[in-house]
């Protein structure tokens, strides 16, 4: 008996060194880097606010008929809706539980001077006046909620992994600021330096295409300055940004709406801005081999390109994710069961992989799309242009912005942010404070790349480590399979 439980606890361990190599004794960290992490993988959502996901963490309704979710015991609170702020919140609506048959919501106003105008000089009571938009006949909808019976998946992710609920958009304003914070931690440097809603004295605060980009259309700008991208190239590391449709920018997909919608839109594709990492033509790579290194396609690929890079054990060191639109979870062509379907279709895959063993999957979101949010973001930058209205007209503080430029007030509103790891901690809520600059400053700290300089944010950035336990990987397995449709574990 005592023969067969050694053999039993040598094939056991055996098994488990195939699935963490580390557990045999076998290091296979990457010695350049600051952490046990060789591969980071950004999916970068679209327009959702803290409160828009997660307003009553970790309570779920659980009516008939819906995935139920009970969270584990201890599961720690997060900073969302008490009682006062649902029923007696100092908006002109109350917040409202949407359920999975009403996920189609129109798309609110996510703008620079609107996102400060409702945040009412920090009483946060103006979402209906300044945001809201009209849902079909009726009311805004832009102060109500899902939870844990619609965004299944996110709240089951939180309770394996580490959430964040205090990060905020790095300043004011809808998804090309966010995308340019994440990969800069700048928006200044456009051309045109003043496009009415788009730029304000160089700075971007709005949304307009990547100049010389095959599928923008009207008006276009480019930026100057260096990204994240530059800073890898110059270490000879890979990189990518893999987007929905990028091969084929006509492709599109029936919407949440019920409507076509293409599937690449080049205002979420951020590299495309800075001609040195841009690829205008969008060229395909030369062969498996050559993604993430520089080539005719300049580290900017379809998302298809991610998955045969995957399988051929090719990963780039950093890689972002951009679903194809219907995907994204953009509010009025998207929603949160389609975005489902893409972040739990991802996620499943990249835990399959042997590189899951060294990698840190980060969920992040580009803008709020102006959700009510009841946490006053902490303005660590001001700002004074005629589209800064938070302290009085024209301004937004009276100290000089940061590196000197204008237009990048922030923080903005506070947006969900998720690690899903082996590294993780487990079913924890971090209280940080952090912006999107902070998974920039991840990389580059992970990767000792130096700080962008030029005024980046970076500088300023929140880390994102309270979130991980480098020196104690969590056992057993932290793997967690969900299925794509309920969000619910549906095991190995």
């Amino acid at each position: 008996m005592r023969s067969t439980r050694k053999f039993c606890l040598a094939a056991l361990l055996v098994a488990a060194a195939s699935v963490h190599p580390s557990i045999a004794g076998e290091d296979d960290r990457d010695s350049d880097t600051a952490y046990p992490i060789n591969h980071v993988v950004v999916i970068f959502q679209e327009n959702v606010s803290f409160d828009h996901y997660f307003a009553t963490y970790p309570f779920a309704e659980n009516p008939p008929g819906e995935p139920a979710f009970h969270a584990k015991k201890g599961t720690p609170s997060v900073n969302g809706l008490n009682e006062a702020l649902l029923t007696k919140n100092p908006n002109s609506l109350q917040p409202q539980r949407i359920d999975r048959s009403h996920v189609n919501t129109a798309d609110q106003d996510h703008d620079y001077q609107p996102e400060q105008e409702a945040f009412d000089h920090g009483l946060m009571d103006k979402f209906i006046e300044f945001t809201g938009t009209p849902q079909g006949a009726g009311p805004s909808k832009v102060m109500d909620y899902f939870d844990g019976n619609t965004v299944t998946a996110m709240w089951n992710y939180a309770q394996q992994f580490a959430m964040n609920d205090n990060s905020y958009g790095t300043t004011f304003g809808p998804s090309t600021p966010g995308a340019l914070n994440l990969i800069s931690g700048n928006t200044h440097g456009a051309t045109p330096t003043d496009l009415a809603g788009t730029t304000v004295q160089g700075t971007v605060i709005g949304d307009a295409d990547p100049t010389s980009d095959i599928a923008s259309s009207g008006t276009t700008m480019q930026l100057s300055g260096k990204n994240v991208g530059d800073l890898l190239d110059a270490k000879g590391l890979t990189w990518g940004f893999f987007e929905g449709g990028f091969d084929n920018p006509g492709a599109s997909h029936i919407g949440s709406d019920g409507n076509p919608k293409t599937d690449y839109i080049p205002h979420h594709q951020p590299f495309q801005y800075y001609p040195p990492t841009a690829n205008p033509s969008h060229l395909p790579p030369t062969s498996v081999d050559a993604i993430g290194k520089t080539d005719q396609a300049n580290h900017q690929y379809d998302i298809t390109r991610f998955w045969e890079a995957l399988h051929a054990h090719k990963l780039p060191a950093v890689s972002f994710l951009k679903a194809p639109a219907y995907q994204d979870g953009h509010a009025g062509y998207s929603d949160p069961l389609l975005e489902q379907q893409f972040l739990v279709t991802t996620i499943n895959e990249l835990q399959k992989s042997p590189e899951w063993n060294r990698m840190a999957i980060i969920i992040a979101y580009d803008d709020s799309d102006g959700w009510y949010d009841h946490v006053m973001s902490p303005i660590v930058n001001q700002s004074q242009t005629q589209n800064d209205v938070f302290t009085g007209s024209g301004a937004t503080g009276t100290n000089a912005p940061l590196g000197g430029f204008q237009g990048r007030a922030g923080y903005g509103p506070r947006l969900p942010l998720m690690v899903i790891s082996p590294f993780a901690k487990e079913n924890f809520v971090d209280h940080t404070i952090t912006d999107q600059s902070s998974i920039l400053r991840f990389i580059e700290d992970n990767w000792k790349l130096g700080t962008l300089g030029d005024g980046s944010f970076d500088a300023l950035a929140g880390s994102l480590l309270n979130m991980f336990d480098f020196d104690h990987r969590n056992e057993p397995d932290r793997r967690l399979f969900l299925d794509p449709n309920t969000g619910e574990p549906n095991g190995f």
